[in-house]
């Protein structure tokens, strides 16, 4: 089916089951991804924030769902199924599905930003410092090829060092690997050299001796960046303002519930996420002065314009407030 009609049908099932003639929904969907950026939600969901923000704002007995979805694409195909109400992920996704659906009856933008922190690309070979120094024997691991934000963080990264012309050189060196699977290869010694992921993979990585940084993205673009944000269609928003609202205060409670106290905060990551880190580590991430939580976006700009520039959207954001809903104008965005 052309992703028209998939656009089309999606939004007629919107409009037929989400009108401004029916009270607002019982339940939500949100769906996160498996990395310690999704923070912010996982307190949500521990806390049951989001039920007691609509609560408080008259929308009682609110169900709230967490899913865990595997990249942006996933979460793009379930928001206009309408399997969730909220995605989170990298910049990217959004920009993507925001460009494509503008003007049309399924238009999505940001809720919010849920952090800026630094990706990181780790090597285990003395021989590379630049990315100059990359040659074919060497394989770089990242989520996705072509479509993951570390993926078009290597590209920006190459544009910058080697020249607009070779943006794309070091794609072919590019093998698709989940966080934890990149960085079993890069221990190993296997013919992957070099792993672009996220935190705490990358944490757990610089661990060990021998293990060290070849890329920062804050260097790539040159400031601070937001990694996630979180989107919806604007037919959900409209027609559930106060679920709306309510999830937005409950974001921000959690933001703020992180800088309160992160021992706290990584504890509930470490619980919830069941992953090889530990509390110490967790917490000495969200110690780090390059990690922030925070709803404010970051560096948007920079994102949709590279996303425009290279040719993956067509249609071109003229500020960061184009990709957002109105209730984050307000902030300091960039």
């Amino acid at each position: 089916m052309r992703r028209r009609d998939v656009l089309a049908g999606a939004a007629a099932a919107l409009a037929a089951g989400l009108g401004p003639a029916r009270a607002e929904v019982g339940e939500v969907r949100i769906a996160r991804q498996p990395s310690l950026g999704h923070l912010p939600l996982m307190l949500m969901e521990e806390q049951d924030l989001l039920q007691k923000a609509a609560a408080a704002r008259g929308v009682a007995g609110l169900q709230a769902r967490y899913l865990t979805l595997a990249g942006g694409a996933a979460m793009n195909d379930a928001l206009l199924s309408g399997q969730i109400q909220f995605a989170a992920g990298g910049v990217p996704p959004l920009v993507l599905l925001w460009s494509k659906t503008q003007g049309s009856a399924l238009a999505v933008k940001g809720v919010a930003a849920m952090n800026s922190m630094p990706l990181l690309m780790n090597t285990n070979n003395p021989r590379i410092r630049t990315l100059a120094d990359f040659t074919d024997r060497d394989k770089i691991a990242l989520p996705a090829v072509k479509v993951s934000v570390q993926a078009m963080f290597l590209q920006m990264a190459a544009e910058k060092e080697l020249g607009e012309a070779r943006r794309n050189e070091l794609d072919r060196l590019t093998v698709t690997l989940a966080h934890p699977d990149g960085m079993a290869a890069l221990l190993a010694g296997s013919e992957v050299t070099a792993h672009f992921t996220a935190a705490p993979i990358q944490e757990l990585e610089l661990r060990r001796p021998g293990i060290r940084t070849v890329l920062n993205t804050f260097d790539v673009l040159g400031e601070p960046s937001t990694f996630n944000v979180v989107w919806a269609a604007a037919a959900f928003t409209q027609a559930n303002p106060e679920v709306h609202a309510a999830f937005t205060a409950a974001l921000e409670q959690a933001v703020a519930m992180i800088a309160a106290d992160r021992r706290a905060a990584a504890q509930v990551y470490v619980r919830l996420a069941r992953d090889a880190s530990d509390v110490g580590l967790i917490t000495d991430i969200l110690n780090d002065p390059q990690v922030r939580f925070t709803t404010t976006p970051q560096a948007i700009q920079k994102y949709a314009a590279f996303m425009a520039r290279s040719g993956m959207v067509r249609r071109r954001a003229e500020s960061w407030k184009d990709l957002f809903f109105a209730q984050v104008h307000d902030k300091a965005g960039s």
